[in-house]
């Protein structure tokens, strides 16, 4: 369930849950299989953790210290939708990346900033102003890096 359909007092629990399962967490090996290539407009390729589950989703890049610029986290929604995100407990800005249903980037925010708020609450939202079923997140930076833009394909 996306955040912003859930009640606040459960949100908090979650989080407070998957900050005592998941601070400075690496990457297992059953989730290292989860990794997909991602082929960007310009013939970049990024190998990108995929987000299927909730749970995954909501943890995102939730305590991580780095982001290698060849690696991104892919957010995979069932249906199209307005999705937002937001940077509670992220400690690295992440380039924002949202696709429609065709892997069209519809959306971006660059250089989206860490939110290092005790009450996530205070954390600003991002996005969500287009339909996308897809949502790349990259280190901070690399979507100039890359050249991407609004309407250009990426493949995966």
């Amino acid at each position: 369930m996306p955040l912003y359909f859930m009640p606040r007092a459960i949100l908090i629990v979650m989080i407070g849950w998957m900050w005592m399962a998941g601070c400075n967490r690496q990457v297992s090996s059953e989730e290292a299989i989860s990794l997909k290539p991602v082929t960007l407009p310009g013939g970049q390729q990024v190998m990108a953790e995929v987000m299927l589950r909730p749970e995954d989703m909501m943890r995102g890049m939730m305590y991580r210290a780095s982001l290698a610029p060849d690696r991104g986290m892919l957010f995979v929604h069932a249906r199209p939708g307005k999705y937002t995100y937001w940077m509670h407990n992220v400690r690295i800005p992440l380039d924002i990346i949202w696709m429609d249903s065709g892997h069209r980037i519809v959306e971006m925010s660059p250089e989206t900033p860490p939110c290092l708020e005790r009450d996530p609450v205070k954390c600003p939202q991002y996005g969500g102003r287009e339909n996308a079923q897809f949502v790349l997140e990259l280190a901070g930076g690399m979507a100039a890096r890359y050249g991407l833009a609004v309407g250009q394909i990426v493949s995966f």
